[in-house]
Parts: structure tokens; sequence; C-alpha cells
């Protein structure tokens, strides 16, 4: 059964039935269907002026674009799929799909309101967020809605969008209890404070069910660098399993159906580079909200090559996080943390998890700002439990780090989420350094040059491929002395690393690097 389709809807007079035939293709999250140019039911003619059809099986109805095919590839009775409608649809080789020419979704007159100017209502992003999670849009239809939306957006619409996407999906309820969880809106390598704030606030005894993303333009996700250590593809009633046992888990939202629209969003977003402020918090409070959340924690960067560039910045920011939380029930803490360079060693799966590794077991060579930072964010989580007294919270955080319950519960949690499926993932066998031409202080590190060097070797594709950062801001480089480290596997992901950090290495020092 596919667990992100919509139910049946009533086809067209025009329908006509057509074989199911799996395609070995991965549109990703496109819905394609792939027809016979003499097909029996819709010939390349009737498709003029519109791509689009609409596919019913197994009471399932989804929108697809279309593709001509030769005959050698689908039969004039058959109806290719390829994987993704394949699932979606739940079908078997075979089985009896219905076809007709789509109807356009109500819902994308959203975006001429937009490009025209026009504040939409909460109805209006209620039917956006619902045919987005219906894979009724395509791409280029979700694409400009980000950018008519990029242009204005009010707090309400912020607000009426937030809600619109938390209806469109699942909703968790955890029976009564005080349910946290701490965030972070990203921008800065390595900051893996979520695989150790985790394991410390479950060691406490409060209860945080943490689903993460997958990283996009990113190095790593939370998902991506816990997929190192165990699995996260786990269903909903799986991830409650995890949660039940001990407490807490760290699993990728992608499979648990929570605001699934913005999923799709974020899909198209990221590539483009639009992350406005409306759509962060829109996509960020959506996701909690559907998980269960009671009390959040929110992790806000601020730094020179951050999201979040000063104050001024992160005070609007701040202040929309407020209103739009405060409307759906949701208490949020939120800190201004320092953005000015990554935070642990490495940058990429691999290089993440042994940091966090290193940090959970006590290990004196571990980063100490991964550390201070990750105990920091415990303890604020830790003062939302009203049992805890005032103030106690960073307290307790260092205490339970400190006395190895916050290792044996991300153990336990790593047990119970299941084996990683990349099967001992280790370091990219490539390796080069970049050293400094001469001695002299490190005067800055360019989060978002290293993000890129990291994301060019391999990251986060390749798990073990990214950068592993040897000196700080204010550390004193010799002459000859490696400031960090590219790894990779493969040569041609590893040589456009490589020919980034000599172009520009994003490290700032007296005197120039090699």
């Amino acid at each position: 059964m596919a667990d992100d389709a919509p139910p049946a809807a009533e086809l067209t007079a025009a329908a006509g039935t057509l074989k199911a035939q799996p395609l070995g293709l991965d549109t990703f999250r496109e819905n394609i269907v792939v027809l016979a140019r003499c097909s029996h039911v819709l010939r390349p003619e009737r498709l003029r002026g519109s791509r689009k059809v609409e596919v019913q099986a197994n009471g399932r109805t989804l929108m697809a674009s279309t593709m001509i095919g030769d005959d050698h590839l689908v039969g004039p009775d058959e109806i290719g799929l390829p994987q993704p409608l394949f699932r979606r649809l739940g079908v078997k080789p075979g089985d009896p799909v219905q076809i007709a020419p789509a109807r356009p979704p109500k819902s994308l007159a959203a975006i001429r309101d937009k490009v025209a100017g026009v504040s939409l209502d909460e109805e209006a992003f209620t039917a956006v967020a619902r045919d987005l999670a219906d894979h009724r849009w395509s791409d280029m239809e979700v694409a400009a809605f980000l950018i008519a939306c990029a242009s204005f957006m009010s707090p309400e619409e912020t607000l009426a969008l937030t809600k619109g996407m938390v209806a469109a999906g699942s909703r968790l309820d955890w029976d009564g209890r005080l349910v946290v969880d701490k965030h972070c809106i990203g921008g800065i390598p390595g900051n893996r404070t979520s695989l150790l704030v985790a394991p410390i606030v479950a060691a406490h005894g409060l209860t945080m069910p943490k689903t993460s993303s997958r990283a996009i333009t990113s190095p790593a996700g939370t998902a991506d660098t816990m997929e190192v250590l165990a699995r996260v593809d786990l269903l909903e009633d799986q991830m409650r399993a995890v949660v039940e046992r001990c407490g807490a888990c760290i699993v990728w939202g992608g499979r648990v159906n929570l605001s699934p629209a913005d999923d799709v969003l974020v899909s198209v977003e990221r590539p483009l580079s639009i992350d406005t402020p409306e759509q962060m918090v829109a996509s960020i409070l959506s996701k909690k909200v559907a998980a269960g959340v009671d009390k959040l924690v929110l992790d806000l960067p601020v730094g020179p090559s951050a999201k979040l560039r000063d104050g001024r910045e992160a005070l609007r920011l701040k202040k929309l996080f407020e209103y739009v939380a405060s409307h759906l029930g949701l208490e949020v803490d939120i800190l201004f943390t320092d953005g000015s360079q990554p935070i642990g060693r490495g940058v990429g799966p691999v290089l993440e998890a042994r940091d966090v590794a290193a940090v959970l077991a006590g290990d004196p060579d571990a980063p100490a700002d991964l550390r201070e930072k990750a105990i920091r964010l415990a303890g604020r989580v830790l003062d939302l439990d009203p049992a805890l007294p005032g103030g106690q919270g960073e307290h307790r955080a260092r205490e339970l780090l400190d006395s190895g319950a916050a290792q044996a519960k991300m153990d336990a949690i790593i047990a119970a989420q299941g084996p990683s499926p990349l099967h001992d993932a280790a370091l990219g066998a490539l390796v080069h350094e970049v050293r400094a031409a001469s001695t002299g202080p490190i005067l800055g590190i360019d989060c978002l040059r290293i993000a890129n060097v990291a994301r060019l070797a391999g990251a986060p594709t390749d798990a073990g491929a990214g950068v592993e950062l040897l000196k700080r801001v204010g550390d004193t480089a010799k002459a000859g002395e490696p400031v960090y480290r590219i790894y990779g596997s493969d040569p041609s992901d590893f040589g456009f690393a490589v020919e980034a950090a000599e172009a520009d290495c994003g490290v700032a020092m007296v005197g120039a690097l090699k």
C-alpha cells in the first residue's frame, strides 16, 4: 500500500484502461507515465496543449506528466510507470490502470494571484498544500509559486500556509505526554548537535521524536549523518516503536508523511537557492506541529557566511517564528548562536558521525565547540521539563553526557532503529591537504565555501566524502601546515573539489594558502 497517494476521485468520461508496466526509471519526485505512440487509449495528438493526465488504480488517483515511448518500451495496451509512480499507485505488473486527460487543479490560480500581488487566505493555502501533497503540481508550477511568494508574504499568509501544510499530512499524537524537540535552521557546516541533544534529552526522561531532513544542497543533513550509524527510513509505526522503547528517535521525516507538501516545496526551492524567512518558518513549524511537538528550542546561527548575516535579520526571523508558533499552540525558545565558522571538525556524513561518536564517548580529542554547543542546546531543552529546577538544564545535560548515560541511550536508539544500509561506510581513499603558504593566524573560515568544497567532493551521496577541518579561527598555522583535508572516492568529484579549493579555499589568513 502506498502511503502518500490521495483517495480516488472520479475521472472524466474520456478515461480508458491500460495495463501497468513497471519501468526501471527513477523520476524522483515527479509523476511521469510513458505511453506508446500508438496507444489504444490516448494518442499523442489528444494531449496537445497539456501533457498532464490523471491515473487511477487501487482506489488512488494521481496527476502525472506524459512521455511518448517507442513500441519496444511499452505496448499499445500498456502504461509505463517509473518506480516512484508505480509505488505510489500500489499496483503490480499487469494491473488495470485508468487514464484520462487531466483537469487542471483549481489551486493553480494561487500562482497567478501571488504574481499579481494578491494576499491569499487560509482556504487558498489549504488547497495549495493539499494538491502539492497529492503531487498534482509540476516542478515548474511549484517553482513559479515559490518565486511569487518570495516577493511578498505577510505573517498571516505564513501562518495560513503552515496550517495548510499540517492539514495535508499525518499528525502524530503521543497520548498527552510532554514532547520536546530542538531544531537548527542550518547553514553551518558540521553543527551536528541534534545527534547529541536527542540522546541527552531521552536519557533524562523526556520524549523527543526527532524527524530530520536529508541534504539537498548542503554536504549532510541530520538524517544523512545518522544513516552512517543506523537506519533512518522508518515508517510511522516503526518510529513509534523506537520512541516507546527509547524515548527518542532520529529518523528521516520523508517516510512518515509529516507535512508532505513541505517535502515537495523543499525539493524545488533549495536547488533554486530560494530560502525566504516565510518559507523557512512554514517548513520547520509545520513539521514540528505534525510530529506532535509541544515545546521547541530553535537554534538561529548568525554570522558573515551564515543564513542570517546580522542581528536585524535574526530578530525579524525570531519574531516571525514566535508569531506563527503562538497561533499553533507551540511553545518556542529561540537562541542566537555563533555562526561565524563551522562547528566540529567534520563536514560530510562519515566525518560528522565521527565527531558525534567522539563527543558521546568522552574522547579528550573530541571537538570542544560541538560538545559545548550541544550541552547548551540540550540544557535549554531540559529546562522545558517542569520537574527540573529552573536553570539546572545545562548542568543536567553535562552530567548525562559525562556519565555515559547519553552514550548508552544513543546505543539503544541505534539498535532500535536497525543497522545502517551503508554497511560500515568509511572515509574516501582520495585525500588532498590544503596547506598554509606562510605562518600566520587564521582570520576567518567561510561556511558557504567549505560546504561547497565538501559537496563537490561527493558528500552526502558519497558518505565518506567531505572536509576535515584542522584549524579554527584564531589558531596559528605554520608555513606548509595543513589547514584542512578533502576526502573523496570518485576521482572526477574529488578533482572538482580540489580545483574549487585551489581557486578559493574559504580560509582567510595573513599570507596565501596552497
